[in-house]
Formats: C-alpha cells, sequence, structure tokens
C-alpha cells in the first residue's frame, strides 16, 4: 500500500463549477476560462530531485540512540526545484511498522551544506500523510507524503526533520554512506530553528526520494557503487561525481531543467554479494522507477571484480557484460538512454592481483566498443596515472588507492560531455 493523496482532480474541479453554473447562473465563458488557466497551473511532471538507494541497515550502522520520541533532522541536496513537492519515506527494509507522528520540511539556513544543523524557521512546512500529520508505515510499505507548495530552489539543502512515535529495533531501512550529518535530539523540535543536543551521525534512515513538481523536469540517475556513493568525498560537501554534474547541469541554461540522482551504493555488486541489493535487482526500482528518468549512467562492477577468486574472476567479467547489455536495453523499452562508465584503476589496493586487472581491462575493452549503450564515458582515461595505468593518479587517489578524493571526483564529472543530454 501507498499513501499518497496527489494532485486534486479536474473532474473535482468541474463538478464544483457546474454546480455554480446552475446555482448562480454563471456565463460558461466564465467556467472555460478558469479550467484553462487551473489546467496551465497544473500542466507539469514529478521530477525526482534528491533520491538514494536503499537498503536493510547493517548491526554497525544502526542509529546510536533509540528514535522512539526523538527528532530525527536529515539533509538531502536536492538537485532540480520548484514550486511543489512530496517526500518518500520507507519502510521497505523493516519488520514491524514505523509510527510517525509528526514530519516537518524546512531549507538549511546554510543552503549549500548541512554541517551545522540549522534551518530557515520561515520556509518550515508541516508535511501531511492522506491529510493527517501522522503517518503509520507497514513493514514493506512506502509512505508518500501529500504534495505541500513548497519554494525550493535548485541546488538547496532541504531539511526533512521527523518526529517518531515508534520505531521497531534492529531491521531499519537506510543508507549508511550519506556523506551528510544528521541530527538525533529527543522530543519534538520537527521545527526547531537549531538541535544543540543533537546526537549526531553520518547516516540516512528511513528517507527515501524527494520529488517536486516542474513544468518540464527530467532525470539522470547514477547506477554505481562507493564510486557514486562518495566514499572519499567531503563529509557535508555535496562533492561526489553526482553532484559535480549537477552544478555543471544546472549553469548550463539547455540542461538546468535536470535532476542527477545518485543511486550509489557502498559496497554494492552488480551480480551478487557486496552490500545492499545488487544493481542487478535493483535496476527497476532505482533507474526506472525515478520519477521524470530520461538518461541513465552505469558505473559499476569494480567489487564484483575485486571479490572474486583469480581463478574465476573472467567469468564474473563477463557476467558483468550480460547485466550491461541487459541494463541498456532494460532502459532502452522505457524510453532512458543508456550511458555506461569504464572501470577506474585500483592498483595499490588489497583488491588488485594481475588476474582481476586483467578483468578489468577485458570489462573497459568492451564498453568502449559496445553497441548497445547510447555513449561511453571513459572515466579511466581521465584519472588514471600515465606513468602506471593500473593506478589512480596520486592526486585523484582518496589515499586507500581504490576511492578518489574530491579532486578526482569533480575530474570525473568535468569529462562529462554536456550535451549528450540535449539531444
Amino acid at each position: 500500500m501507498i499513501h499518497n493523496r496527489g494532485l486534486k482532480s479536474l473532474s473535482s474541479i468541474v463538478a464544483k463549477f457546474l454546480f455554480a453554473i446552475k446555482r448562480w447562473g454563471l456565463p460558461v465563458a466564465v467556467f472555460l476560462l478558469f479550467v484553462s488557466r487551473s489546467n496551465a497551473v497544473d500542466q507539469g511532471v514529478w521530477t525526482t530531485t534528491w533520491a538514494c538507494g536503499v537498503q536493510l541497515t547493517e548491526p554497525h550502522n544502526l542509529p546510536p540512540v533509540v528514535l522512539d520520541g526523538c527528532t530525527l533532522r536529515q539533509f538531502v541536496y536536492c538537485t532540480l526545484g520548484g514550486p511543489r513537492l512530496r517526500v518518500r519515506i520507507s519502510n521497505e527494509y523493516g519488520t514491524g511498522v514505523v509510527k510517525i507522528a509528526k514530519a516537518h520540511i524546512a531549507l538549511a539556513r546554510n543552503r549549500g551544506s548541512a554541517g551545522d544543523g540549522e534551518i530557515d524557521p520561515a520556509t518550515d512546512v508541516a508535511l501531511k500523510f492522506n491529510g493527517s500529520a501522522s503517518v503509520s508505515i507497514s513493514a514493506g510499505e512506502i509512505a508518500i507524503s501529500d504534495p505541500v507548495d513548497f519554494q525550493l530552489p535548485s541546488l538547496t539543502n532541504l531539511a526533512i526533520s521527523i518526529y517518531f512515535e515508534n520505531v521497531p529495533r534492529g531491521t531499519i531501512t537506510g543508507h549508511p554512506g550519506s556523506r551528510t550529518t544528521s541530527f538525533i535530539q529527543s522530543g519534538d523540535v520537527v521545527s526547531a530553528p537549531s538541535m544543540p543536543q543533537a546526537t549526531r551521525v553520518t547516516r540516512w534512515y528511513f528517507i527515501a526520494g524527494v520529488d517536486v513538481w516542474s513544468s518540464n523536469g527530467a532525470a539522470v540517475v547514477t547506477l554505481g557503487d562507493s564510486l557514486t556513493d562518495g566514499r572519499g568525498s567531503t563529509t557535508d560537501g555535496n562533492d561526489r561525481w553526482p553532484d559535480v554534474l549537477a552544478r555543471r547541469l544546472a549553469t548550463n541554461p539547455a540542461t538546468a531543467h535536470l535532476a542527477v540522482v545518485n543511486m550509489g551504493i557502498g559496497g554494492n555488486a552488480v551480480l551478487k554479494g557486496g552490500l545492499g541489493p545488487t544493481a542487478v535487482s535493483r535496476f527497476d526500482r532505482d533507474v526506472l522507477g525515478t520519477c521524470g528518468v530520461r538518461w541513465v549512467i552505469v558505473f559499476e562492477g569494480i567489487n564484483d571484480i575485486g571479490g572474486a577468486p583469480d581463478d574465476k574472476v573472467m567469468t564474473v567479467a563477463s557476467n558483468l557484460v550480460v547485466a550491461y547489455t541487459q541494463f541498456a536495453q532494460k532502459a532502452h523499452q522505457k524510453n532512458v538512454r543508456a550511458f555506461i562508465g569504464t572501470l577506474t584503476p585500483f592498483g595499490g589496493h588489497s583488491y588488485y592481483t594481475h588476474a582481476r586487472e586483467t578483468a578489468r581491462q577485458f570489462v573497459n575493452a568492451w564498453i568502449r566498443t559496445n553497441s548497445v549503450y547510447d555513449g561511453v564515458i571513459d572515466f579511466e582515461a581521465v584519472v588514471r596515472d600515465p606513468t602506471d595505468p593500473t593506478r589512480l593518479l596520486p592526486q585523484y587517489d582518496s589515499g586507500d588507492h581504490l576511492h578518489l578524493s574530491p579532486a578526482g571526483y569533480h575530474a570525473m564529472a568535468e569529462t562529462i560531455d554536456l550535451q549528450i543530454f540535449t539531444r
């Protein structure tokens, strides 16, 4: 069951005005003018401006305090603005009912960062669920708030503050790799300008997405692992490569109507194993299920190769090619243009062996010459060390020889030709 009040239907407007025409003798022209204007206002589509790949939260990533009777304030970087929005809250991996007493949204006081936990109280707005301030979300379900008028600028941190009545222990839906500070404080402080007594944690819990109403919006989804989720980036800095891409799109008039939705999950695998649902199992939900999706960038496979024994890694590489092909085919069936990125080097990391490097090169050779995707983004060529192509350039290496630094993520985003989003 999905809780969603949705937009007021045109049929109800028609019924009310037909009654008014009959009762008050209003000219039909007045009615037609109103309908014309109402229709113009409601022209648009829901477009996801922020979302994350949700998963079952591992024990070591659970909230440090019990959430019952507490307010959890979380910040999300919304890449596309709009005049109306709705919030999705997920209990997909829970085993019991999550009871939310109230939920509010507000703009962060510091629009570019969540680091201080403060909101602009003048923008504080309560969310409703089927007209109610509270909502109970059964195990396996998602709650979608009623649409609310809210002037959301592009490239802005939005605060989502939830006051919980009851949260079952141990099985929490979340996203551990938020790279963003969240705040937990006892009591109902959803509208508080700041949360000085809060416990801080760099995780997201329960929130799954924010959609904006846009006249011409569309979304670019980035499907990946921790390299897309942003390990090695700056906490509260919004400098993952999808963030940098979003800023490039927003400042280009031809692409300013596009959102970037980061569906990276740290430790994720394409085929099997890893953390969270595999890319194969979540493609429909996280890519095709994104509101307004028109493009997908696939950049994943390192964990499959890095986790495979040397004597089986070429079989894994071949199976990656099969999965990549299926992703492109499924995207095209839904009129989504598909692009794929080459796998970046990991020489010097514990993943590295000669056999795994051979498998990575095999996969990259297929990516560069494939005919099923609409284009290739050669991330490897930008970040590899020309003196040792098995390794990252030192300035792009976060230090573990697998994940990139903020400079490396910036270079990845800069290599994407924005014209692929205008053709």
